[in-house]
């Protein structure tokens, strides 16, 4: 049994952080599934970008695309949504087995929509409808407009994965907006078992800090965040509020951890998915650190449900001069922009591409 099949074993689901066409026609993803124990995934724009820029495994589907008049974000959702149709019937038998609650896969409205709470609402219900398939997530940034968004989504039926979080306060809001959801269903005689999970990004804590902080803490900052955060996670599964809810038949939000590849070349490949290592959460990452944990990586003691050392860590630095709440509320922001940004970018090089096609096809 190789790590990831023992870590899997302890409770925490792991899932592959990419999605390309590359990957389903070679048969990649379905090779991670039997042998890596993967049960799940996200995508994102960044990751549409490179694999349309860098192959061709896209080029016949935008070819029919351009000849049936689609374009720009209609076209690239077409391919998109493609690619997780295909990826959630590889991943159905999971879904089926755990009653709903592994074997999803995550698919982003545009992030040019993350300020706009009724544009958020319909995209997300659209794409839902368009995907067809049950154990597809939409996600949604957990943003100030994300949350009401997020909300009616749930009350609606529409599985959501609550992306952009980065702090315990943030994940709080995130999970009473579900919450909400769900109760308003409860009260309207409707089945109260939508699934969710809520996404906590933590390399771009120790991103933020690199050059701030002394070395003493290098690495430290994410795993803190994590930690107070899976406290607050584990206080509302105790919760009567939560707990009546259960009682009902809902199926609890689950805590994900996103962006949990190193990105300090000093620090190992495998650190947060070592340190993260809980019951009851999601890890999903991209394939070279699936791959080094799968080869060296090493499952050691489990979180605890009291969140461990982490304020002491997060009152180091402040002492250093770091304001976690500020912070924070940075990193939503401007994790808010660069999705804005991959996101133009995607769409550049989805035109670009178009525009080479329609030369092709002229000559």
């Amino acid at each position: 049994m190789n790590t990831t099949q023992k870590l899997h074993k302890l409770g925490q689901s792991l899932w592959l952080d990419n999605l390309t066409r590359g990957l389903l026609n070679t048969g990649t993803l379905k090779s991670y599934i039997d042998e890596l124990s993967v049960t799940g995934l996200t995508s994102n724009p960044t990751i549409f970008d490179h694999a349309i820029k860098n192959s061709s495994d896209y080029d016949e589907a935008i070819r029919k695309g351009l000849s049936e008049g689609r374009s720009g974000e209609a076209l690239f959702f077409d391919l998109a949504l493609d690619d997780i149709t295909r990826a959630a019937k590889l991943f159905r038998s999971v879904h089926d087995r755990t009653d709903g609650v592994d074997g999803r896969v995550s698919l982003e409205v545009s992030p040019l929509l993350a300020y706009d709470t009724a544009k958020t609402l319909a995209s997300a219900k659209d794409l839902y409808k368009r995907a067809g398939q049950p154990n597809v997530f939409i996600k949604i940034p957990g943003t100030k407009e994300g949350l009401p968004a997020i909300e009616e989504a749930i009350f609606a039926g529409v599985p959501i994965n609550v992306t952009l979080l980065f702090s315990r306060e943030q994940y709080v809001a995130a999970a009473d907006a579900f919450l909400r959801g769900v109760e308003r269903r409860i009260e309207a005689g409707l089945n109260p078992a939508v699934h969710s999970v809520a996404s906590i990004f933590i390399s771009r804590w120790d991103v933020a800090v690199a050059n701030k902080v002394p070395d003493a803490l290098r690495g430290k900052l994410g795993i803190a965040i994590a930690k107070r955060a899976y406290k607050a996670y584990r206080e509302l599964l105790d919760s009567p509020r939560w707990q009546r809810a259960m009682n009902e038949g809902m199926r609890p939000q689950r805590l994900l951890w996103a962006s949990t590849g190193t990105k300090d070349p000093k620090a190992s490949d495998v650190l947060y998915i070592e340190a993260l290592a809980a019951p009851f959460t999601i890890n999903t990452m991209p394939d070279a650190t699936l791959k080094a944990f799968a080869d060296h990586g090493r499952t050691g003691d489990l979180m605890r449900a009291d969140g461990g050392d982490c304020e002491q860590v997060l009152a180091e630095f402040g002492k250093a001069g770091i304001d976690i709440d500020a912070l924070a509320a940075t990193l939503q922001v401007e994790g808010a922009k660069s999705f804005v940004q991959s996101w133009n970018n995607l769409m550049s090089v989805l035109e670009a591409k178009s525009a080479a096609i329609k030369r092709t096809a002229a000559d």
